[in-house]
Protein backbone atom coordinates (compact mmCIF):
# COMPACT_ATOMS: atom_id res chain seq x y z
CA UNK A 1 0.00 0.00 0.00
CA UNK A 2 2.85 2.25 0.96
CA UNK A 3 4.22 1.71 -3.03
CA UNK A 4 0.78 2.48 -4.37
CA UNK A 5 0.64 5.76 -2.14
CA UNK A 6 4.15 6.67 -3.06
CA UNK A 7 3.48 6.07 -7.35
CA UNK A 8 -0.04 8.56 -6.48
CA UNK A 9 1.95 11.42 -5.38
CA UNK A 10 4.75 10.85 -7.17
CA UNK A 11 2.22 11.07 -10.74
CA UNK A 12 0.05 13.87 -8.66
CA UNK A 13 3.41 16.25 -7.95
CA UNK A 14 4.56 15.71 -11.21
CA UNK A 15 1.69 16.47 -12.87
CA UNK A 16 1.77 20.06 -10.53
CA UNK A 17 5.42 20.61 -10.98
CA UNK A 18 5.17 20.18 -14.92
CA UNK A 19 2.30 22.60 -15.16
CA UNK A 20 3.92 25.09 -13.04
CA UNK A 21 7.46 24.84 -14.28
CA UNK A 22 5.74 25.47 -17.69
CA UNK A 23 4.25 29.28 -16.67
CA UNK A 24 7.60 29.95 -14.95
CA UNK A 25 9.58 28.97 -17.76
CA UNK A 26 6.93 30.38 -20.20
CA UNK A 27 6.97 33.61 -18.24
CA UNK A 28 10.48 34.24 -17.92
CA UNK A 29 10.99 33.33 -21.95
CA UNK A 30 8.79 35.59 -22.70
CA UNK A 31 9.96 38.57 -20.52
CA UNK A 32 13.48 38.11 -21.80
CA UNK A 33 11.68 38.34 -25.59
CA UNK A 34 9.90 41.11 -24.79
CA UNK A 35 12.59 43.27 -22.76
CA UNK A 36 14.80 42.22 -26.11
CA UNK A 37 12.46 43.84 -28.35
CA UNK A 38 11.41 46.52 -27.51
CA UNK A 39 12.24 50.00 -29.28
CA UNK A 40 12.30 53.60 -28.10
CA UNK A 41 8.62 54.78 -28.14
CA UNK A 42 7.58 57.54 -30.72
CA UNK A 43 4.53 58.77 -28.89
CA UNK A 44 5.81 62.38 -27.19
CA UNK A 45 3.01 61.70 -24.21
CA UNK A 46 4.87 58.19 -24.19
CA UNK A 47 8.09 59.68 -23.47
CA UNK A 48 7.03 62.40 -20.99
CA UNK A 49 5.73 59.80 -18.79
CA UNK A 50 9.11 57.84 -18.70
CA UNK A 51 8.58 54.58 -20.97
CA UNK A 52 11.87 53.83 -22.31
CA UNK A 53 10.50 50.87 -24.51
CA UNK A 54 7.39 49.44 -25.78
CA UNK A 55 5.98 46.83 -28.33
CA UNK A 56 3.50 46.08 -30.83
CA UNK A 57 2.14 42.20 -31.26
CA UNK A 58 -0.90 40.76 -32.51
CA UNK A 59 -1.88 37.66 -30.68
CA UNK A 60 -5.34 35.58 -30.54
CA UNK A 61 -7.28 38.24 -32.61
CA UNK A 62 -5.90 41.20 -30.70
CA UNK A 63 -3.71 43.91 -30.43
CA UNK A 64 -1.71 44.30 -27.91
CA UNK A 65 1.19 47.53 -26.90
CA UNK A 66 3.19 47.07 -23.51
CA UNK A 67 5.34 49.30 -22.48
CA UNK A 68 8.26 49.07 -20.24
CA UNK A 69 9.12 52.35 -17.84
CA UNK A 70 12.73 52.76 -16.92
CA UNK A 71 12.44 53.40 -13.06
CA UNK A 72 8.58 53.83 -12.47
CA UNK A 73 5.87 54.85 -13.44
CA UNK A 74 4.17 58.20 -12.55
CA UNK A 75 1.05 56.80 -10.97
CA UNK A 76 1.23 53.70 -9.51
CA UNK A 77 -2.04 51.64 -10.81
CA UNK A 78 -4.89 50.19 -8.25
CA UNK A 79 -3.90 46.47 -9.85
CA UNK A 80 -0.83 45.36 -10.00
CA UNK A 81 0.32 41.83 -10.90
CA UNK A 82 2.63 40.24 -9.62
CA UNK A 83 4.86 37.17 -11.01
CA UNK A 84 6.20 34.90 -8.71
CA UNK A 85 3.73 32.06 -7.85
CA UNK A 86 5.09 30.59 -10.58
CA UNK A 87 8.18 29.96 -9.31
CA UNK A 88 7.34 29.11 -6.26
CA UNK A 89 5.04 26.52 -7.04
CA UNK A 90 7.52 25.11 -9.40
CA UNK A 91 10.20 24.81 -6.39
CA UNK A 92 7.73 23.77 -3.48
CA UNK A 93 6.01 20.70 -5.76
CA UNK A 94 9.40 19.81 -6.90
CA UNK A 95 11.13 19.63 -3.74
CA UNK A 96 7.89 17.40 -2.81
CA UNK A 97 8.58 15.34 -5.87
CA UNK A 98 11.94 15.12 -4.99
CA UNK A 99 11.26 13.90 -0.93
CA UNK A 100 8.84 11.30 -2.43
CA UNK A 101 11.02 9.95 -4.99
CA UNK A 102 14.52 9.96 -3.86
CA UNK A 103 14.80 11.19 -0.42
CA UNK A 104 11.79 8.83 1.11
CA UNK A 105 14.11 6.07 0.04
CA UNK A 106 17.57 7.22 -0.16
CA UNK A 107 19.28 4.08 1.06
CA UNK A 108 18.36 2.62 -2.82
CA UNK A 109 18.38 5.96 -4.68
CA UNK A 110 21.14 8.01 -3.12
CA UNK A 111 23.54 5.80 -1.89
CA UNK A 112 26.20 5.24 -4.07
CA UNK A 113 26.06 1.54 -5.14
CA UNK A 114 30.01 1.29 -5.81
CA UNK A 115 30.82 1.74 -2.35
CA UNK A 116 27.11 1.39 -0.28
CA UNK A 117 29.22 1.74 3.31
CA UNK A 118 30.51 4.94 2.48
CA UNK A 119 27.42 7.28 4.23
CA UNK A 120 24.40 6.14 5.63
CA UNK A 121 20.60 7.33 4.22
CA UNK A 122 20.42 10.16 6.53
CA UNK A 123 23.99 11.45 5.43
CA UNK A 124 23.24 10.90 1.80
CA UNK A 125 19.63 12.83 2.28
CA UNK A 126 21.91 15.73 3.92
CA UNK A 127 24.13 15.57 1.57
CA UNK A 128 21.87 16.14 -1.43
CA UNK A 129 19.76 18.67 0.55
CA UNK A 130 23.65 20.73 0.98
CA UNK A 131 24.28 20.90 -2.81
CA UNK A 132 20.75 22.92 -3.17
CA UNK A 133 21.89 25.17 -0.56
CA UNK A 134 25.85 25.31 -1.31
CA UNK A 135 25.48 26.07 -4.81
CA UNK A 136 22.85 28.96 -3.56
CA UNK A 137 25.41 30.75 -0.78
CA UNK A 138 28.18 30.40 -3.34
CA UNK A 139 26.19 31.98 -6.67
CA UNK A 140 24.71 34.44 -4.34
CA UNK A 141 27.98 35.28 -3.09
CA UNK A 142 29.36 35.62 -6.77
CA UNK A 143 26.62 37.59 -7.97
CA UNK A 144 27.11 40.30 -4.85
CA UNK A 145 30.67 40.75 -5.13
CA UNK A 146 31.63 40.87 -9.00
CA UNK A 147 27.91 41.80 -10.21
CA UNK A 148 28.13 45.55 -11.08
CA UNK A 149 32.37 45.46 -11.40
CA UNK A 150 33.50 45.91 -14.83
CA UNK A 151 32.96 43.26 -16.71
CA UNK A 152 30.54 41.87 -13.95
CA UNK A 153 28.67 39.47 -16.42
CA UNK A 154 31.40 37.93 -18.14
CA UNK A 155 33.05 37.35 -14.40
CA UNK A 156 30.38 36.21 -12.63
CA UNK A 157 28.92 34.00 -16.02
CA UNK A 158 32.84 32.33 -16.08
CA UNK A 159 32.70 31.85 -12.22
CA UNK A 160 29.35 29.84 -11.94
CA UNK A 161 30.59 27.74 -15.22
CA UNK A 162 33.16 27.00 -12.85
CA UNK A 163 31.11 26.30 -10.14
CA UNK A 164 28.68 23.83 -11.89
CA UNK A 165 31.86 22.21 -13.26
CA UNK A 166 32.73 21.24 -9.53
CA UNK A 167 29.32 20.31 -8.49
CA UNK A 168 28.62 18.19 -11.13
CA UNK A 169 31.86 16.13 -10.90
CA UNK A 170 31.20 15.90 -6.91
CA UNK A 171 27.74 14.95 -7.46
CA UNK A 172 28.23 12.39 -9.88
CA UNK A 173 31.07 10.72 -7.87
CA UNK A 174 29.36 10.98 -4.47
CA UNK A 175 25.72 9.65 -5.92
CA UNK A 176 24.59 7.18 -8.40
CA UNK A 177 24.17 8.80 -11.82
CA UNK A 178 20.36 9.53 -11.90
CA UNK A 179 19.96 11.12 -8.77
CA UNK A 180 23.51 12.90 -9.22
CA UNK A 181 21.56 14.38 -12.69
CA UNK A 182 18.67 15.30 -10.80
CA UNK A 183 20.19 16.99 -7.93
CA UNK A 184 22.36 19.45 -10.22
CA UNK A 185 19.07 20.49 -12.12
CA UNK A 186 17.35 21.00 -8.27
CA UNK A 187 20.41 23.10 -7.59
CA UNK A 188 20.04 24.69 -10.57
CA UNK A 189 16.49 25.38 -10.09
CA UNK A 190 16.59 26.25 -6.20
CA UNK A 191 19.39 29.04 -7.08
CA UNK A 192 16.20 30.31 -10.01
CA UNK A 193 13.36 30.36 -7.35
CA UNK A 194 15.59 31.88 -4.79
CA UNK A 195 16.40 34.80 -7.12
CA UNK A 196 13.12 35.47 -7.22
CA UNK A 197 12.26 34.90 -3.56
CA UNK A 198 15.66 36.93 -2.17
CA UNK A 199 15.84 39.89 -4.94
CA UNK A 200 13.54 39.98 -7.93
CA UNK A 201 10.26 40.26 -5.68
CA UNK A 202 12.21 41.78 -2.50
CA UNK A 203 13.39 44.50 -4.84
CA UNK A 204 10.02 44.99 -6.76
CA UNK A 205 8.21 45.46 -3.28
CA UNK A 206 10.69 47.82 -1.91
CA UNK A 207 9.86 50.21 -5.06
CA UNK A 208 6.33 49.84 -5.02
CA UNK A 209 6.60 51.13 -1.61
CA UNK A 210 8.73 53.91 -2.37
CA UNK A 211 6.32 55.11 -5.08
CA UNK A 212 3.46 54.54 -2.52
CA UNK A 213 5.14 56.61 0.07
CA UNK A 214 6.26 59.95 -2.44
CA UNK A 215 9.55 58.64 -2.24
CA UNK A 216 11.95 58.92 -5.20
CA UNK A 217 13.06 55.04 -6.85
CA UNK A 218 17.18 53.65 -6.33
CA UNK A 219 17.06 51.71 -9.83
CA UNK A 220 19.46 50.09 -8.45
CA UNK A 221 16.95 47.79 -7.29
CA UNK A 222 15.44 47.19 -11.19
CA UNK A 223 19.17 46.94 -12.35
CA UNK A 224 19.64 43.84 -9.72
CA UNK A 225 16.48 42.30 -10.24
CA UNK A 226 16.85 42.04 -14.18
CA UNK A 227 20.22 40.45 -13.60
CA UNK A 228 19.01 37.59 -11.70
CA UNK A 229 16.08 37.22 -14.13
CA UNK A 230 18.44 37.25 -16.95
CA UNK A 231 20.84 34.64 -14.99
CA UNK A 232 17.13 32.36 -14.17
CA UNK A 233 17.23 32.27 -17.76
CA UNK A 234 20.38 30.79 -18.77
CA UNK A 235 19.60 28.21 -16.70
CA UNK A 236 16.08 26.78 -17.57
CA UNK A 237 17.19 24.97 -20.67
CA UNK A 238 20.08 23.08 -18.51
CA UNK A 239 17.58 22.37 -15.35
CA UNK A 240 14.89 21.63 -18.16
CA UNK A 241 17.71 19.10 -19.22
CA UNK A 242 18.90 17.13 -15.80
CA UNK A 243 15.71 17.25 -15.04
CA UNK A 244 14.78 14.71 -18.29
CA UNK A 245 17.72 13.00 -18.19
CA UNK A 246 16.81 10.26 -15.58
CA UNK A 247 14.24 8.87 -17.82
CA UNK A 248 17.34 7.94 -20.08
CA UNK A 249 20.15 5.43 -18.77
CA UNK A 250 22.43 5.50 -20.92
CA UNK A 251 22.99 9.33 -20.36
CA UNK A 252 24.08 8.80 -16.25
CA UNK A 253 25.48 5.24 -16.37
CA UNK A 254 28.79 6.27 -17.95
CA UNK A 255 31.89 6.28 -16.63
CA UNK A 256 32.21 10.19 -17.59
CA UNK A 257 28.67 10.87 -16.61
CA UNK A 258 29.65 14.15 -14.98
CA UNK A 259 31.00 15.21 -18.54
CA UNK A 260 28.28 14.55 -20.24
CA UNK A 261 26.13 16.43 -17.66
CA UNK A 262 28.62 19.34 -18.07
CA UNK A 263 28.44 19.32 -21.74
CA UNK A 264 24.71 19.06 -22.33
CA UNK A 265 23.87 21.78 -19.68
CA UNK A 266 26.82 23.98 -21.47
CA UNK A 267 25.04 23.38 -24.70
CA UNK A 268 21.39 24.51 -23.11
CA UNK A 269 23.32 27.62 -22.13
CA UNK A 270 24.93 28.24 -25.74
CA UNK A 271 21.46 27.49 -26.93
CA UNK A 272 19.47 30.07 -24.85
CA UNK A 273 22.12 32.64 -25.28
CA UNK A 274 21.40 32.49 -29.35
CA UNK A 275 17.67 32.72 -28.53
CA UNK A 276 18.11 35.68 -26.11
CA UNK A 277 20.34 37.63 -28.86
CA UNK A 278 18.40 37.08 -31.37
CA UNK A 279 15.45 39.52 -30.59
CA UNK A 280 18.25 42.13 -30.55
CA UNK A 281 20.07 41.33 -33.88
CA UNK A 282 16.31 42.25 -35.40
CA UNK A 283 16.54 45.59 -33.95
CA UNK A 284 19.65 45.95 -35.25
CA UNK A 285 21.17 46.11 -31.56
CA UNK A 286 24.10 43.38 -31.80
CA UNK A 287 25.47 40.71 -34.36
CA UNK A 288 23.59 37.97 -35.61
CA UNK A 289 23.91 35.01 -31.96
CA UNK A 290 24.37 31.88 -34.66
CA UNK A 291 27.43 31.02 -33.44
CA UNK A 292 26.04 30.41 -29.84
CA UNK A 293 23.50 28.01 -31.87
CA UNK A 294 26.47 26.11 -33.61
CA UNK A 295 28.65 25.49 -30.60
CA UNK A 296 25.23 24.35 -28.69
CA UNK A 297 24.38 21.86 -31.41
CA UNK A 298 27.94 20.97 -32.16
CA UNK A 299 28.39 20.32 -28.56
CA UNK A 300 24.89 18.11 -28.65
CA UNK A 301 26.45 16.43 -31.58
CA UNK A 302 29.80 15.54 -29.85
CA UNK A 303 28.14 13.85 -27.05
CA UNK A 304 25.71 11.33 -29.11
CA UNK A 305 28.77 10.51 -31.04
CA UNK A 306 30.90 9.54 -28.12
CA UNK A 307 27.96 7.68 -26.40
CA UNK A 308 26.75 6.06 -29.72
CA UNK A 309 26.29 2.06 -28.85
CA UNK A 310 29.09 -0.23 -30.91
CA UNK A 311 27.98 -2.52 -33.29
CA UNK A 312 25.39 -5.19 -32.50
CA UNK A 313 24.78 -8.78 -34.01
CA UNK A 314 21.55 -9.44 -35.90
CA UNK A 315 19.13 -11.44 -34.07
CA UNK A 316 15.84 -12.70 -35.23
CA UNK A 317 12.66 -11.97 -34.34
CA UNK A 318 10.64 -13.31 -31.30
CA UNK A 319 9.47 -17.02 -32.63
CA UNK A 320 7.46 -18.53 -29.31
CA UNK A 321 5.58 -17.92 -26.34
CA UNK A 322 6.90 -17.35 -23.30
CA UNK A 323 5.54 -20.58 -22.29
CA UNK A 324 6.97 -23.02 -25.02
CA UNK A 325 11.27 -22.09 -25.39
CA UNK A 326 12.10 -22.48 -29.03
CA UNK A 327 15.56 -24.19 -29.87
CA UNK A 328 18.52 -22.56 -29.20
CA UNK A 329 16.77 -20.25 -27.06
CA UNK A 330 18.57 -18.83 -23.60
CA UNK A 331 17.11 -21.00 -20.41
CA UNK A 332 15.05 -18.95 -18.44
CA UNK A 333 17.29 -20.30 -15.74
CA UNK A 334 20.40 -18.32 -16.81
CA UNK A 335 18.25 -15.33 -16.73
CA UNK A 336 16.64 -15.94 -13.54
CA UNK A 337 20.46 -15.94 -11.91
CA UNK A 338 20.53 -12.50 -13.03
CA UNK A 339 17.57 -11.28 -11.36
CA UNK A 340 18.15 -13.09 -8.11
CA UNK A 341 21.57 -10.89 -8.22
CA UNK A 342 20.70 -7.51 -9.79
CA UNK A 343 17.02 -7.00 -9.49
CA UNK A 344 14.85 -8.88 -6.68
CA UNK A 345 16.47 -6.16 -3.93
CA UNK A 346 13.71 -3.28 -5.21
CA UNK A 347 11.60 -6.05 -7.26
CA UNK A 348 10.18 -8.95 -4.90
CA UNK A 349 6.95 -10.36 -3.27
CA UNK A 350 8.27 -10.74 0.14
CA UNK A 351 10.55 -7.11 0.03
CA UNK A 352 10.18 -4.02 -1.84
CA UNK A 353 8.23 -4.11 -4.95
CA UNK A 354 9.16 -0.47 -6.88
CA UNK A 355 6.44 0.59 -9.38
CA UNK A 356 4.66 -2.92 -8.33
CA UNK A 357 6.72 -4.94 -10.25
CA UNK A 358 8.06 -8.23 -8.41
CA UNK A 359 10.36 -10.77 -10.41
CA UNK A 360 11.20 -13.33 -7.63
CA UNK A 361 8.86 -15.93 -9.72
CA UNK A 362 8.31 -16.68 -13.44
CA UNK A 363 4.84 -16.11 -13.16
CA UNK A 364 5.48 -12.46 -12.30
CA UNK A 365 8.83 -12.05 -14.79
CA UNK A 366 6.07 -13.20 -17.60
CA UNK A 367 4.04 -10.11 -16.59
CA UNK A 368 6.47 -7.96 -17.04
CA UNK A 369 9.26 -9.49 -20.33
CA UNK A 370 8.11 -6.35 -21.97
CA UNK A 371 9.42 -3.71 -19.07
CA UNK A 372 12.01 -5.79 -18.68
CA UNK A 373 13.36 -5.39 -21.95
CA UNK A 374 13.11 -1.69 -22.21
CA UNK A 375 14.53 -0.77 -18.95
CA UNK A 376 17.69 -3.09 -18.96
CA UNK A 377 18.11 -3.33 -22.41
CA UNK A 378 17.00 -0.45 -24.57
CA UNK A 379 17.66 2.75 -21.58
CA UNK A 380 20.02 0.62 -19.80
CA UNK A 381 17.83 2.33 -16.64
CA UNK A 382 17.87 -0.60 -14.61
CA UNK A 383 19.31 -1.74 -11.74
CA UNK A 384 19.12 1.57 -10.52
CA UNK A 385 22.62 2.78 -9.95
CA UNK A 386 23.72 -0.96 -10.96
CA UNK A 387 24.70 -1.75 -7.19
CA UNK A 388 25.38 -5.52 -8.10
CA UNK A 389 27.51 -4.18 -11.17
CA UNK A 390 25.06 -5.82 -13.84
CA UNK A 391 27.74 -6.09 -16.92
CA UNK A 392 27.49 -5.61 -20.59
CA UNK A 393 27.25 -10.06 -21.08
CA UNK A 394 24.26 -9.95 -18.54
CA UNK A 395 22.18 -7.20 -20.49
CA UNK A 396 23.03 -9.14 -23.43
CA UNK A 397 22.24 -12.33 -22.13
CA UNK A 398 18.80 -10.51 -20.91
CA UNK A 399 18.40 -9.01 -24.64
CA UNK A 400 18.95 -12.30 -26.06
CA UNK A 401 16.43 -14.30 -23.58
CA UNK A 402 13.75 -11.23 -24.56
CA UNK A 403 14.43 -11.55 -28.20
CA UNK A 404 14.48 -15.36 -28.16
CA UNK A 405 10.79 -15.80 -26.81
CA UNK A 406 11.62 -14.70 -23.23
CA UNK A 407 10.25 -18.35 -21.88
CA UNK A 408 9.64 -18.38 -18.23
CA UNK A 409 9.45 -22.39 -18.64
CA UNK A 410 11.98 -23.93 -16.26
Amino acid sequence: MEGYILDWANLLLRWLHVITAIAWVGSSFYFVFLDSSLTPPEDEDLKKQGVSGELWAVHGGGFYHPVKFNVSPPKLPDHLHWFYWESYTTWLSGFALLTVSYLWNANIYLVNPADPNAMSAPLAVFTALSFLAVFWLLYDGICRVFGFKKHGDAIVGAMVLVLVCIAAYLACHIFPGQAAFLLMGAMLATSMSANVFFWIIPGQRTVVRALKNGDPVDPVYGKRGKQRSVHNTYFTLPVLFAMLSNHYGWLYNQKYNWLVLIGMMFAGAAIRQFFVLRHGHKLGRNKHPWPYALIGVLVILGVIAWLRPGPQPAVAARPAPASQPAAGAVPYGEVAKVFAQHCVLCHSATGLAQKNVKLDSPQEVAQHTQQIYQQVVVLRKMPFGNPEGLSADERDLVKRWFESGASTAP
